[in-house]
């Protein structure tokens, strides 16, 4: 985040969106939002797994936003591990 503030680009961590199942409320979000249109999911892991991808376009839907890009620093090479997802194609 601090990279990308730094680069004139606002970035906000943690963005918290109510979700109620069976009166319980959860407040649930992605990792960060970049100039409110961009959710940022990041992740560490040997590989990246269906669910992963659907925890992104769920937190697209709950936000209303179109774009979403999944990190993963697991990756050898950092490009190789961030895949766009726009919820209206998948």
């Amino acid at each position: 985040m601090h990279e990308l503030n730094k680069r004139g680009r606002k970035a906000a961590p943690h963005l918290l969106l109510p979700v109620v199942y069976d009166n319980f409320r959860l407040d649930a979000g992605p990792d960060l939002v970049v100039e409110k249109r961009v959710v940022v999911e990041l992740k560490a892991v040997e590989a990246l797994l269906p669910v992963h991808k659907a925890q992104l376009l769920a937190c697209l839907k709950l936000s209303c936003h179109r774009l979403g890009l999944l990190v993963n620093f697991s990756g050898a090479l950092l490009n190789q591990g961030i895949p766009a997802i726009d919820p209206l194609i998948h």
